[in-house]
Parts: structure tokens; C-alpha cells; sequence
């Protein structure tokens, strides 16, 4: 008897969601991903809550379209405005990037005090603070800090960058001069990882102490593994990846440094 392999689908406004796939295949290095990147229409950050929707639907469809058994939002714009609608209309498992991470932050949390830095988008929707509110002791400063992402994608995010560095202490000055006791920090959007070692640097810098740094895309990946109630499915070899893209225009350069690896192709489409 064939055994059909059906995908996990992921899907982001841009590329930074492929931080989000390169955490899922080192969790689950045996399943098939497909992903696809609204890069003509990116940035959602800035859009209203409505277009993120519709957006974000078309995103949907799409995946279901391919068969996949599993949805993941890698956008924490597209979570905190469109998760319930794309629940409504998927038949598969939909995850989004807020609670995984909200969770993470709980339980690395020391004294309660947690940070979120996002886009514009995620910040104004509040869906962090709903995720934690209700929370005994729990105090949620967020930050929109948008200027990371064109750092992500140029690839300005090693430590010793000065213009990487002056940005993080931009941000995360006005972040600690709200809460000076913040003891954690979400990374509340897929770009952010890459900019970990410089912020993680930068808050202990300006906090006089560790703070704890959690990254959204490892939290979405243990969240799929914990929605497939599987784990690793025993395959010998690496799951395939399928990348779409709505403009596939300097992909090649980018697209690796989110991925962590080579990417033969983007497949353009039109959503």
C-alpha cells in the first residue's frame, strides 16, 4: 500500500518566516514543508488589520491547496490580526507565532517582567499582552522596532556590526528605560533571530544582567511537533522543501541566511 506524505505548510509576508522552517527541520528533520513568502505584498507589519486578513487567507488557500496537514503562521503580524479567521477556514491545524512564543516567555521568565519587540503591526494588535493577560505578576512592555528587519536582510546582524549595534541600543534603551527590570525578551517576529546575538548582548549591556531571549520561530517548531503528536516520523533521510514566493526578486541572496542552508529555487506564483 502507497503512504501518502503530506507537507507541513508555512507561510510569511516575507522571508524571515524561513527561520521558522529551519527550526522546524532540525525538530523534525524527516517531514516535508512547503512554504510560501508573500514577498510582493511584504511588509504586513504596516497594513491594516483587515488587508493582513485577506492576505493572509490567500496565503492559506494556497497551502491547503497543496495537501498539507499542518499550517504555520510565521508571522507574528498575520497571528495576532488573522489567526482566528484562518482557523475558521482551514481543515488542517493552524499555529500561530503568539502563543508558542507567549508560552516560551512564561516559563523563561524569572520575575515576571517580559519585553516583546515586533513590527508595528503586532505591537499595535495587543496580542502578546492578551496572550499573558490574566498572568499573576506578569508585566508585558512592547517595542515596534522595524529597523531590524532591513538589518536581517542585508545581513548586517554579526556582533561586532556597529550599525547593528547602534540600532539595538536605539530600541532597547527607550525598551529598559519602561521596565527596568525586564528579565526576558520575545523575539516577536521571524526577522529578530537573526539579530539574537546582538540583542541578547545589547540587553545584558544595558540591563547590568542576563536577560533572557526567546526566539518565536523554536517555539513554533516544538508547537508543530506538539499539533503532529508524532515527533520525528522515522525517515532515514531530510524532508523535502518547496519554496513559493509572489516576487522571487533578490531571493537568492537573501533567502540562505534565514535558512541556514542553500535554497535551489524559489517557484513564483501568483496568489
Amino acid at each position: 500500500m502507497t503512504v501518502v506524505r503530506r507537507p507541513i505548510g508555512v507561510f510569511d509576508s516575507g522571508v524571515g518566516g524561513l527561520t521558522v522552517v529551519r527550526a522546524l527541520r532540525a525538530r523534525l528533520p524527516g517531514e516535508d514543508v512547503v512554504y510560501l513568502g508573500d514577498t510582493a505584498r511584504v511588509p504586513y507589519g504596516s497594513k491594516s488589520p483587515r488587508t493582513v486578513e485577506r492576505y493572509s487567507l490567500a496565503c492559506q488557500a494556497f497551502l491547503l491547496a497543496r495537501g498539507v496537514k499542518l499550517v504555520l503562521i510565521a508571522c507574528n503580524t498575520a497571528s495576532a490580526n488573522a489567526l482566528p479567521a484562518l482557523r475558521e477556514a482551514s481543515p488542517v491545524p493552524v499555529v500561530g507565532a503568539v502563543d508558542p512564543g507567549a508560552a516560551s516567555a512564561l516559563a523563561a521568565t524569572r520575575d515576571g517582567h517580559i519585553a516583546v519587540i515586533g513590527t508595528l503591526g503586532t505591537v499595535r494588535s495587543g496580542a502578546y499582552e492578551r496572550a499573558l493577560a490574566g498572568r499573576p505578576g506578569v508585566k508585558v512592555t512592547a517595542l515596534a522596532c522595524p529597523l531590524f528587519v532591513p538589518l536581517a536582510e542585508e545581513g548586517w546582524t554579526d556582533g561586532s556590526d556597529e550599525v547593528a549595534r547602534a540600532v539595538a541600543r536605539r530600541y532597547l534603551t527607550e525598551l529598559f528605560e519602561r521596565d527596568r527590570d525586564i528579565d526576558t525578551i520575545v523575539l516577536g517576529c521571524t526577522h529578530y533571530p537573526l539579530l539574537r546575538d546582538v540583542i541578547s548582548a545589547t540587553a545584558r549591556e544595558l540591563a547590568g544582567r542576563d536577560v533572557a531571549i526567546v526566539d518565536s520561530a523554536t517555539a513554533m517548531a516544538e508547537a508543530a511537533a506538539e499539533a503532529l503528536g508524532t515527533g520525528p516520523n522515522g525517515r532515514k533521510h531530510p524532508g523535502q522543501l518547496a519554496c513559493y514566493a509572489t516576487d522571487i526578486s533578490r531571493l537568492d541572496e537573501i533567502a540562505p541566511r534565514f535558512l541556514g542552508e542553500p535554497i535551489t529555487s524559489f517557484e513564483l506564483v501568483d496568489l
